[in-house]
């Protein structure tokens, strides 16, 4: 199986809608908790559906369940926490979620996971893809950056 990862901030939609349609991705898996902040821009949910379909013939599906929580996103964004603390508090709510099993294989076979963050080795989006990896086996993670 095959997971790919990427992040919209900093790139253009020209680059972000490019990258994707090159990887072969088949679904787009938003990993985001908010997915309507103005600040996303063209990644908004319902235009990002629209672009997903129309540009690159992707599919869109909002996973919240593999997102953090409010309170960890501002422990670590608003007051700048160590991220050993963020990644250890998310890795425990992945756990406690048991998202091994309660996400669809399906869903994440040669899926994309999208969050906001440029590149993945300080997002949770490589940690979802990790955290899957360990329990499930045979996943190539594929940072699209």
């Amino acid at each position: 199986m095959r997971l790919f990862t990427i992040g919209f901030t900093k790139k253009s939609a020209q680059i972000f809608f490019s990258k994707l349609k090159e990887s072969g991705a088949q679904r787009i898996v938003d990993v985001r908790l908010n997915n309507v902040s103005q600040l996303a821009g063209f990644a908004k949910k319902n235009d990002l559906q629209y672009f997903l379909r129309q540009i690159c013939d992707i599919e869109y599906v909002h996973l919240p369940s593999l997102a953090p929580t409010q309170d960890m996103l501002d422990r670590y964004k608003k007051d700048k926490g160590e991220w050993c603390d963020y990644e250890n508090d998310f890795m425990g709510l992945m756990q406690r979620r048991e998202i091994e099993t309660s996400v669809p294989e399906h869903l994440i076979s040669n899926a994309c996971l999208l969050c906001s963050e440029e590149k993945p080795n300080h997002c949770h989006r490589r940690l979802v893809a990790e955290y899957l990896r360990s329990h499930w086996g045979d996943i190539e993670i594929i940072h699209i950056i």
